[in-house]
C-alpha cells in the first residue's frame, strides 16, 4: 500500500480491502465499524461496497447490527446481559422467597420454644435442664453442615 498523497482515499481503502480479502476475506470488528461510520457520514453505499469488495446487503447488515448494538448499549443492556439479568432476577426472587419461608419458620420455632419454656416452668423443670434437653434433641436432628 502506497503512502502517496495523490492516491484518492477510496483507492487507498480499496487497496487495503484487497489485501484483507486476499488473506481470507474476513473483516475485523474495527474495520466493519469503520465502514459503517463511513456510511453514517453519508458515503454512497454502492460505491463503498465496491471499494471494500463486499456486497451492499452485507454493508447494510453491518449498519443495522451497529445501530442495534448502539441502542442496546444506551439502554444499558446487551443480548447476553438480558439473559443474565433475567437469571439474576429469578435467583433474587428465589432467595427472597427462601428468606421469607425461613423467617416464618424461625418465628414458629420461637413461639413453640416459648410455649415449651412456659410449660416446663409450670411443671417444675428448671431452665438449665430444659436447655440441655433441647441441645440433645437438636444434635439428634443431624442438620447438614455449612
Amino acid at each position: 500500500m502506497s503512502k502517496d498523497k495523490s492516491t484518492p482515499v477510496g483507492a487507498k481503502r480499496a487497496l487495503a480491502s484487497e489485501a484483507a480479502t486476499a488473506k481470507g476475506g474476513r473483516f475485523s470488528a474495527p474495520r466493519k465499524a469503520e465502514a459503517v461510520l463511513c456510511l453514517l457520514r453519508g458515503e454512497d453505499l454502492e460505491l463503498l461496497s465496491r471499494e471494500l469488495g463486499v456486497t451492499a446487503s452485507t454493508l447494510s447488515l453491518w449498519r443495522q447490527q451497529f445501530l442495534a448494538a448502539g441502542q442496546a448499549a444506551l439502554k444499558g443492556k446487551a443480548g447476553k446481559t438480558d439473559e443474565r439479568d433475567e437469571q439474576i432476577s429469578r435467583l433474587k426472587k428465589k432467595v427472597g422467597e427462601s428468606s421469607m419461608r425461613m423467617s416464618v419458620r424461625k418465628k414458629v420455632v420461637r413461639e413453640r420454644l416459648e410455649r415449651l419454656a412456659v410449660d416446663a416452668y409450670h411443671m417444675g423443670i428448671n431452665r438449665g435442664a430444659l436447655v440441655g434437653w433441647l441441645k440433645e434433641e437438636v444434635k439428634r436432628l443431624k442438620f447438614p453442615k455449612k
